[in-house]
């Protein structure tokens, strides 16, 4: 389909719209006051920065929207079956503020979950005036990583929009239960750009010997952003 066309349909699509939840009321601004520092915290395990991490836009992230995704992928968190979902931000005196989780339809095994219907997601992205920073899914019954499959999933937002992240929640790693991630630059970016393979497979080393992902240095939890859910599963 011509994307100009899919675009014109997404749009008609009004039904998703609907806003299933919002946090913590929908009476209060998107921001009420993220300069007060204590109520900012770095994200776990973000101590390792990159020669990029300083150029890079900082983003908040409530952490009541991480576990408000977990409560909603529960379902499939009990099968054994992931569940994935598109952050949204917006943009404010160069800090990006993601204010919206969209839970797309979606295929799952215990191992992978793939977006069905996306036009519906680029709707509400389109309406909102959203930029899409990232995603956000479950390993049910795996550790805290970032599969091969996630790199090239990730390589697919972080090309577009150098902020972008991925957000792993593993509910059954006792060590670590959820983390943030992006592709290395120049190093992961590299690789992903250059491989052809599918599925799950070994991804060559960089050219410098660095990871292929790494920890977001720039990522702050922040506890005064409201947020809304679209759940277009329902």
């Amino acid at each position: 389909m011509d994307p100009t066309c899919q675009r014109e349909t997404a749009y008609r699509c009004h039904h998703v719209h609907s806003v299933t939840q919002s946090f913590p009321s929908r009476a209060l601004s998107f921001v009420e006051d993220s300069t007060q520092e204590r109520r900012l915290s770095r994200v776990n395990g973000a101590e390792c920065e990159s020669a990029h991490s300083n150029s890079r836009k900082n983003l908040h992230i409530s952490a009541r929207l991480m576990e408000e995704f977990l409560e909603l992928a529960k379902e499939n968190t009990d099968k054994d079956l992931e569940t994935c979902g598109i952050l949204g931000a917006f943009l404010d005196k160069d800090i990006l503020y993601v204010t919206t989780l969209i839970i797309p339809q979606q295929e799952s095994t215990s191992d992978s979950c793939s977006a069905k219907n996306e036009e519906e997601v680029f709707a509400i992205q389109h309406k909102h005036s959203l930029i899409p920073v990232g995603w956000i899914h479950t390993h049910p019954s795996q550790s805290c990583f970032m599969s091969s499959i996630d790199l090239h999933t990730q390589y697919s937002y972080q090309v577009l929009e150098p902020e972008a992240f991925a957000i792993v929640m593993a509910p059954t790693d006792a060590s670590r239960s959820y983390g943030i991630f992006r592709l290395s630059e120049p190093g992961g970016m590299n690789v992903l750009r250059e491989c052809r393979e599918t599925g799950f497979h070994t991804h060559r080393e960089t050219a410098d010997g660095a990871p292929i992902y790494e920890h977001c240095a720039n990522v702050y939890t922040n506890s005064n952003l409201r947020f809304e859910v679209f759940d277009l599963r329902q």
